[in-house]
């Protein structure tokens, strides 16, 4: 039986940046750039509520 501690949680993965040449320069709308920019800002989120979380559980079992 699975308890509640063995929940699969993995670390979110950060995106991937632009490769070089994906970026043409000429102000496309959105840029490459831009989606990469709302990717990372969405990581983070993801990331610091993972940590959030992960703390939680190291202070569950103490």
């Amino acid at each position: 039986m699975t308890e509640p501690d063995d929940v699969f949680d993995p670390e979110p993965e950060a995106p991937l940046p632009p490769e070089d040449g994906m970026c043409c320069g000429s102000g496309c709308e959105p840029c490459v750039w831009d989606t990469y920019n709302l990717e990372l800002a969405r990581y983070r989120e993801r990331l610091a509520q993972w940590q959030a979380r992960e703390a939680a559980r190291a202070t569950e079992g103490h």
